[in-house]
């Protein structure tokens, strides 16, 4: 599936970057990008997405120094300068692009106010669906960035055609500070990207995938304006061995063929009740998709088949669909499962308390400053103006 990728904002431009480094590590070409960020030095920090692929706005306003948390500035200034990013768009060209991907952190300013309207005008000016990777802050990160994420997810809602949610606060790694854990947090958001990004394209020379999913199914899978949450697990392959031990283990996967099945379904099984990007409850997806990765000796069609009907059981609707991606650049075997349109998410429900919280807490400290302004000048002096 070939993405035309957008990072708007600190998070997203990271996310982005470790995208490209790992499509360059496949030695695909399934991304087209763009960086786009009000802060400078954020740009510059990127490694892998090219000089030409990084826009600055916002230089007239505030001078690439970023717009903070301020969410709000962050929109005015996507509003004021979405034309540039149009316009490199085009330059690059939609042709043989599937999806738009727009990438941002929803807690703070530049992504979680400018993605929204890059949302509004992608969906005006162009036929292909928009899509947005929004990552939610944790709750340590504050209520600010809680009323952000809230603002900017409703909005997000409007415009794109689907929304995958990823929640920091459920992506907490022992003994890493939180900084280290954001950037393990990346590399998980790009491991699904990535095998998403596989479906319907071309497979290595000499192999042929069993069951395949193209571009076409992903689109249909994440049709409705909802919200998704991605799982995701992977199963280690052993090395074979040569000699007596090689040629009895051999005979043992003939003997035993049928337990290939059974670890696609079960590995399939685990993505989807394991860790998500956002958890939710799966019997509230009104859609799934499956896509399975890894050496062709690997897949098997009927572990598919039996993972398909079994989240045909879990899921509200019946629309399942199943693939494989063969490769021989792994030594993994990995299972993603997409759970689209998902409407039973506690952690959204939480996060709107939490921004309602810090709406009305923003709203009395505001009124209480300007009493005590007026509380200092309460002599009857005539102002010069």
């Amino acid at each position: 599936m070939k993405f035309f990728a957008i990072g708007v904002g600190q998070a997203g431009g990271k996310i982005l970057d470790k995208f490209v480094e790992n499509e360059k590590l496949r030695g695909s070409n399934t991304l087209r990008t763009l960086a786009v960020n009000t802060a400078r030095t954020d740009l510059m920090g990127l490694k892998h997405i090219p000089m030409k692929d990084r826009i600055l706005i916002g230089q007239t306003t505030v001078k690439g120094h970023g717009v903070g948390t301020d969410n709000k500035l962050g929109a005015k200034v996507m509003q004021e300068e979405v034309e540039t990013i149009l316009n490199a768009i085009d330059e690059r060209g939609t042709h043989e692009i599937d999806a738009f991907l727009i990438i941002a952190g929803l807690g703070g300013g530049t992504g979680s106010g400018g993605a929204p309207v890059l949302a509004k005008y992608l969906s005006e000016m162009y036929s292909e669906p928009v899509y947005a990777v929004g990552v939610l802050p944790a709750q340590e990160e504050g209520k600010l960035y809680s009323l952000n994420a809230a603002r900017s997810m409703i909005t997000l809602l409007k415009y794109v055609d689907n929304l995958i949610l990823v929640d920091n606060g459920a992506w907490k790694f022992e003994g890493l500070s939180l900084r280290e854990s954001f950037e393990k947090i990346n590399e998980e958001i790009v491991k699904r990207l990535a095998v998403l990004a596989r479906a319907g394209e071309p497979v290595e020379e000499g192999l042929v995938g069993e069951m395949v999913v193209d571009s076409s199914e992903v689109i249909n899978t994440l049709k409705g304006g909802g919200i998704s949450s991605i799982g995701y697990a992977t199963l280690a392959i052993e090395e074979k061995k040569s000699g007596l031990l090689g040629f009895l283990r051999k005979k043992k996967e003939i003997v035993d063929e049928g337990e290939k099945s059974m670890k696609i379904a079960t590995l399939v099984r685990k993505a989807a009740l394991g860790r998500l990007t956002i958890p939710c409850n799966i019997r509230s997806a009104e859609r799934a998709l499956v896509l399975v990765a890894g050496p062709p000796e690997h897949l098997d069609r009927k572990g598919l088949e039996k993972a398909k009907l079994w989240l045909e059981e879990q899921i509200a609707g019946v629309e399942v669909r199943a693939g494989d991606y063969p490769t021989r650049r792994t030594k993994h075997v990995a299972a993603l499962v997409v759970l689209a349109n998902v409407t039973d998410v506690p952690r959204v429900k939480e996060l709107q308390r939490l921004a309602a919280e810090a709406k009305e807490e923003v709203e009395v400290a505001e009124r209480e400053r300007i009493e005590k302004t007026i509380e200092l000048f309460d002599e009857d002096i005539e102002p010069l103006l």
